[in-house]
């Protein structure tokens, strides 16, 4: 049967409406085949209800069921027609909603029959004169959505007030007094916006990218602070456990001389009673023989060395008294408290001053606010007075009667430390300064006037405040460390040699930039004070 039906040509299985190969032939009462789509369209413009080939008249409509033979058959044949010349379909074309079985590339999309066909179904619309008239375009996938729904036409407009695509006919109903242009020149339009959205999608792309390297840096930086914190810790808390260890062995020594101490005194007073015992005993044995002497000269002559006792000592006085460990814990304890207390502070100013010198910044001194006593140095690091007033001209920003300095550059937010060598000098001032400072005639150092300083001066330390603060001076200041949170309003100074924490103004407010500022005193001719102050490269110490 399949080879009789390949021996057959397409016309013995074409609908006579459509003159194309049956698509779900159905049969109508008089014995003729037709497409279903076909001869429903055919009776839907008729009045009367007849069969297309023989003019048979039906007095109503016939219910059409699909022909099953014929439509086995009309499969059978398309399978087993080869088409080598048209190429298969491929995921990115349009396939023909003709084709059963393997299905081919369309070449045209019919707007009429909303359908798509390849080279050979696409024949009877080049061919037939009522399927010329239909309106042909380039393959076009899933074509009912490019169709009206209301008119069931092709969307060729687009209504730029509603925003949507209508056809022709929409433009003399509801969008009859909306602007409407043509797909393409919309698409222009659109295409030139999506270009800008482009833009923006990709520049949101990279902000969010940033924020991720952000993020990642902020976690790096956070690990790296941990690890630090953490080398820190570690050394400081081996070296309390080290006091703690220290202190533990001396209070065993201390307890231990001191039972040893009882133990020797015990040990020589028994030595002694046993010498006691031992002339005693030789007393009695000689008292014993004299009781047995018969002669009456010997018993006199040694009985008056015999009735007298051997020297011997009082022993109802002597004891061994146990000896006393209340208060030696007590005392221990308190000493390991001041040990640690010490220990901890230096421990601790030391890890801090580790901490801010990471915030290290390089800073020179400006020349135009110098006083005219002061000599800078080429690489504008390092001032001292010069005993000769220079000629240079009065600048709003220059100290006119103290001998005083501010860099060039300025901190306004953030963290910033820097350090200055202040060796064999006996007076100076180091701090920072904001920006309106009062820098002509008398001048009040204190916060209160926008100074945050610390002042030497025949060998006192004083941090200026209203009152000022007197600090401690352990030993001959050599380089000073000066630390600034901005935010926080800190000003911290610090003595790096002995990595010791010297005053911390905390509190302050900044409100405008902050300066770091330097004044290296007069020359004194009696001790001298002719050693600059030096802007110092920051080494962490370890």
């Amino acid at each position: 049967m399949a080879s009789a039906i390949t021996s057959w040509s397409e016309d013995n299985f074409s609908c006579s409406i459509c003159l194309d190969v049956f698509n779900r032939p159905v049969s109508t009462p008089c014995g003729h085949n037709f497409c279903r789509t076909c001869i429903t369209k055919f009776w839907d413009d008729q009045v009367q209800y007849k069969c297309p080939v023989c003019n048979e008249l039906f007095h109503t409509r016939p219910d059409l069921r699909v022909n099953t033979l014929l439509s086995e058959m009309v499969d059978q044949f398309r399978r087993s027609v080869r088409v080598k010349e048209q190429p298969c379909v491929e995921p990115a074309d349009v396939p023909c909603d003709v084709c059963t079985g393997t299905q081919l590339k369309a070449v045209k999309s019919c707007l009429m029959c909303f359908t798509s066909y390849c080279h050979t179904h696409l024949e009877p619309h080049q061919r037939v004169s009522g399927l010329k008239k239909h309106r042909l375009v380039e393959p076009m996938d899933r074509l009912e959505d490019r169709m009206c729904k209301k008119h069931e036409r092709l969307l060729e407009l687009f209504c730029q007030t509603d925003q949507v695509c209508v056809c022709q006919f929409c433009t003399d109903g509801d969008h009859r007094s909306h602007p409407v242009v043509p797909l393409k020149e919309e698409y222009e339009v659109k295409t030139a916006q999506l270009g800008k959205i482009e833009s923006e999608v990709q520049q949101m792309i990279q902000e969010r990218k940033r924020k991720i390297q952000e993020i990642k840096d902020t976690v790096g930086r956070s690990k790296a602070d941990a690890d630090r914190e953490i080398a820190d810790g570690e050394q400081v808390l081996t070296a309390l456990i080290s006091c703690v260890e220290k202190q533990r062995d001396d209070f065993n020594q201390t307890v231990k001389e001191k039972l040893k101490s009882t133990e020797k005194q015990a040990e020589g007073l028994i030595k002694e009673l046993e010498q006691e015992i031992e002339d005693l005993t030789n007393r009695s044995s000689e008292v014993k023989q004299l009781t047995h002497t018969e002669d009456h000269l010997h018993f006199l002559q040694t009985f008056t060395s015999l009735k007298n006792p051997p020297h011997t000592r009082d022993w109802t006085t002597v004891e061994v008294r146990p000896p006393s460990y209340v208060g030696t814990l007590r005392r221990s304890l308190d000493q390991l408290e001041e040990t640690l207390s010490m220990e901890m502070k230096k421990l601790r100013d030391a890890a801090e001053l580790k901490r801010v010198q990471q915030y290290k910044v390089d800073v020179t001194l400006d020349l135009d606010t110098a006083n005219l006593y002061l000599i800078l140095s080429e690489d504008r690091k390092q001032v001292h007075h010069g005993g000769v007033e220079k000629e240079l001209p009065d600048t709003p920003k220059r100290f006119t009667r103290y001998l005083c300095v501010l860099t060039r550059q300025s901190f306004s937010s953030g963290r910033f430390y820097f350090e200055v060598q202040v060796k064999d000098k006996t007076a100076w001032m180091l701090g920072v300064a904001r920006e309106s400072i009062n820098r002509k005639g008398h001048i009040i150092f204190t916060p209160e006037k926008g100074y945050w300083t610390i002042i030497f001066n025949k060998d006192k330390l004083v941090f200026k405040d209203n009152p000022a603060v007197r600090l401690p001076l352990r030993a001959e200041l050599q380089r000073v460390g000066v630390f600034v949170d901005y935010d926080e309003g800190l000003v911290s100074f610090y003595d790096v040699e002995a990595r010791v924490h010297i005053y911390s103004a905390t509190g302050c407010t900044f409100s405008e930039p902050l300066y770091p500022f330097l004044g290296p005193g007069p020359y004194d001719y009696e001790r001298g004070n002719s050693a600059p102050l030096i802007i110092s490269p920051v080494s962490q110490t370890d």
